[in-house]
């Protein structure tokens, strides 16, 4: 984030001074990777508050000034010092992750704040249009699943229960260089499959499943995303057909989005391929969100989402067919968007593979 952005969240609200709680934010904003704390910008200071178990961290990692709290030197009696020196009575603050009781403790305790402004997404929507250094981090996240997806091709077998499915999934993404899950892993099985976010259970695969695989990683806190559906033995002959369903959604999506489209004029790509072919009811969620510090950011590709699509955002694109009781299709990519076409960061193979 440049202080350009910054600059425009102050003319355009005409708030004193920012309050800077969501870890993901703090990070983006400060370099500060502790998440524990708070960041205070005003028009000419950029101050991380945060304690001892963090404080030197903080030194190392934010060029902003370091103020270490603590039971003698209180974070709102650090925030009353430095509203005092600022003179600053109009404050914004993340009202989508600052806790009630934390406001309204804030609120009785910061008695010089005269206007509390909420920043909604203001802060996330700097965040959609990713750097080329970021677009570098996620590529690499999304490469260390391919990685990880590619041994589990040689591992995977029936009589493997899901739950031991996932434990070797993110083993193999921790051994490629993947740092941290960017979510919990989905392995779902036969009837399971039809759960868009089943649990990993103790169901043992067997011949003639679908299986479906959502897992990611992270990478110098950079997220991944990647679905792949595939089969135990041979499948039949309307697993295949729902699966080709899905594969000709998501590459009729892959092919038609660019940057100028709406998020909804995206999503529509596929659902029409499977409204079409009768299975629009199966398809319950979003074609993709987007995709950076968080594993589920904005915009998302769905049909309440109008906001215009521009270069260097991140988003999945995750059609599905999902029977219930019998077995779901999905497909996941990650993709940067681009004046226009796509560029996929997803290089795992998509046509069907029976194991």
């Amino acid at each position: 984030m440049s202080r350009n952005d910054i600059k425009r969240i102050f003319s355009n609200t005409g708030v004193e001074a920012l309050f800077i709680t969501d870890p993901h934010n703090m990070w983006y904003i400060s370099g500060f990777r502790g998440g524990d704390g708070m960041v205070y910008l005003s028009r000419d200071r950029r101050v991380v508050i945060t304690d001892s178990r963090y404080a030197e961290a903080a030194s190392r990692e934010s060029s902003f000034e370091i103020i270490e709290e603590n039971r003698q030197h209180r974070r709102t009696d650090i925030l009353n010092q430095l509203l005092k020196e600022d003179d600053v009575h109009i404050v914004g603050y993340e009202d989508k992750f600052m806790r009630c009781f934390e406001f309204s403790r804030l609120q009785n305790r910061l008695t010089r704040i005269s206007q509390w402004m909420p920043l909604d997404e203001q802060i996330d929507e700097i965040r959609q249009i990713k750097s080329e250094e970021e677009l570098q981090m996620i590529a690499r996240a999304e490469a260390i699943g391919d990685e990880a997806f590619a041994e589990m091709l040689k591992i995977i077998k029936p009589g493997m229960k899901e739950i031991e499915v996932a434990a070797e999934l993110e083993y193999q993404m921790k051994m490629h260089g993947g740092t941290r899950l960017s979510f919990e892993t989905i392995i779902a099985s036969g009837p399971n499959s039809s759960m868009p976010h089943a649990v990993p259970s103790e169901r043992e695969l067997q011949n003639g499943d679908l299986v479906v695989m959502d897992f990611g990683c992270m990478y110098e806190g950079y997220c991944s995303d990647m679905t792949r559906t595939i089969g135990i033995g041979r499948v039949s002959d309307e697993q295949k057909e729902i699966y080709s369903i899905v594969q000709k959604a998501q590459q009729t999506a892959l092919d038609g989005i660019h940057a100028g489209m709406t998020c909804r004029e995206a999503d529509a790509l596929a659902r029409d391929v499977i409204a079409e072919a009768g299975y629009g009811d199966a398809f319950g969620h979003a074609l993709g969100h987007g995709v950076g510090l968080y594993i589920h950011e904005s915009p998302t590709l769905s049909p309440n989402d109008s906001t215009v699509l521009r270069e260097n955002m991140v988003e999945s694109v995750e059609p599905g067919i999902y029977l219930s009781q019998k077995f779901g299709v999905r497909i996941e990519d990650l993709v940067v968007i681009g004046k226009d076409s796509v560029r996929d960061l997803s290089h795992s193979p998509k046509e069907l593979i029976e194991l």
